[in-house]
């Protein structure tokens, strides 16, 4: 090997582009999985960030990959997902600013970074999703959008349609291009 690198006329543009398009399409649907299948990605549960309180750190329309944690194991600096609302209806994601014990029980003062005060209630174990291992910006808006008559329509139903039309033409292009057509023979001597 002579160690020097390929000249551009001598690299097949065409094959780099389809490798390079693989690997993109591989990532994008490995993150989407992930996203359904959040175990695939090492986390317990995912969730769509829905509001910028956590900006800058986690900004609206991430995703972000929970795990399961016991309480005793969440420390102050931690985020965490937790249920709220009537009958824990919500998530929120937002940083633990401070543990307490109250009546044997772990609770936890959280605050959005964004936000100037904190959350007006504690937190209860109990209520605990779990803490944020990580998270992947602007994905949740694809994800939120896929969940609408229209996403569904732009992201599913006409790849779909445009899939089977693409491989109705090359059924039909392959029946009148693949087979030549019979020669009447008759009459000629080999």
């Amino acid at each position: 090997m002579s160690g020097r690198l390929p000249s551009p006329e001598s690299v097949d543009w065409r094959r780099v582009g389809s490798a390079a398009g693989l690997v993109l399409l591989v990532g994008i649907v490995f993150l989407f999985v992930s996203i359904a299948v959040p175990q695939v990605a090492g986390a317990d549960h995912s969730y769509v960030v829905q509001s910028d309180s956590m900006s800058p750190a986690i900004g609206a329309g991430s995703i972000v990959y929970v795990n399961d944690v016991s309480a005793a194991d969440i420390s102050e600096r931690d985020v965490i997902t937790y249920r709220s609302g009537a009958a824990g209806s919500s998530r929120v994601t937002h940083r633990v600013v401070g543990v307490l014990e109250e009546n044997g029980e772990r609770r936890f003062r959280t605050k959005g970074d964004a936000n100037e005060d904190p959350d007006p209630e504690l937190v209860s174990s109990s209520q605990v999703i779990g803490r944020v291992g990580f998270h992947v910006p602007y994905v949740g808006y694809v994800v939120s959008f896929a969940g609408t008559r229209l996403g569904l329509a732009a992201l599913v139903v006409v790849p779909a349609v445009a899939l089977l039309v693409s491989e109705l033409w090359a059924l039909y292009q392959s029946g009148t291009n693949g087979e030549p057509e019979a020669h009447d023979t008759e009459g000629e001597q080999t």
